[in-house]
């Protein structure tokens, strides 16, 4: 992280966010921008800020392309859903957290002096690289940078092909973000030997979720799974944090 006073180690830290990222600018202005905090610049408009917007947009559009091409069967609900999980404040953070991006922000000595960064600038910092990327080189190079930096969030919802396992979903999510495996626990079963509903819910660690019905266990799993990713899309690392606590 740099206090933003002394600049002369700045474009070995520029050079080296572009080789991290896996992107040359032609104009670095884009790049020291999306690395600028507002506490570090003179005025908001001489921030970040204004490229997180932008970034943001981008990075929607680019996710929304990719599982509109993936899932060539899914509805609209169902690619909403799966564009709101990518493309949250939440994953954005854990994004700028894997890669280390606090080691190349421009901020202020009060912030700079912090041991762990709020997640809200990070997820920031990602979205403002994206839009700077977008700036400098289109949405080819905004692109590749993103296929890059969210690689294992994406094949989280890419590998399965028809965008619908509800199970590996919750599973891949679970124990990457978790550290914990699903498991799904029967609530009641009801009907006629020949016609039997069955209630199941899914548990992650001590947390169990809204419970669903199905026509047979295999079908009831499905539902209660995508009731838990219903349920966890969305939330902050806060309420993340929590649910490990619990």
């Amino acid at each position: 992280m740099n206090d933003g006073q002394d600049d002369s180690a700045l474009p070995d830290e520029l050079t080296a966010c572009e080789e991290l990222i896996g992107y040359r600018f032609h104009d670095r202005r884009h790049l020291q921008l999306a690395l600028t905090h507002a506490s570090a610049a003179k005025t908001r408009t001489e921030s970040n800020e204004r490229l997180e917007f932008l970034g943001d947009a981008i990075l929607g559009a680019i996710v929304c392309s990719l599982l509109y091409r993936t899932y060539t069967t899914s509805l609209e609900g169902e690619l909403t859903r799966l564009k709101s999980m990518l493309v949250s404040r939440s994953t954005c953070a854990r994004v700028g957290q894997r890669w280390g991006f606090e080691q190349f922000l421009i901020m202020g000595k009060g912030l700079s002096s912090e041991e762990t960064l709020p997640s809200s600038i990070l997820a920031g910092v990602v979205e403002s690289l994206i839009g700077a990327c977008y700036l400098d080189g289109g949405i080819d190079a905004a692109r590749s940078v993103v296929m890059k930096l969210m690689e294992d969030d994406l094949s989280v919802v890419t590998d399965s092909t028809e965008g619908k396992n509800y199970k590996s979903l919750l599973q891949q999510i679970a124990q990457k973000h978790l550290n914990e495996t699903p498991v799904y626990r029967l609530l009641d079963e009801q009907g006629p030997d020949h016609s039997k509903c069955f209630k199941v819910s899914a548990v992650v660690g001590h947390r169990i979720f809204p419970a669903a019905w199905g026509p047979n266990k295999k079908e009831a799993e499905q539902r209660a799974a995508q009731n838990a990713l219903d349920e966890l899309e969305g939330r902050d690392d806060q309420t993340t944090n929590e649910m490990r606590a619990n």
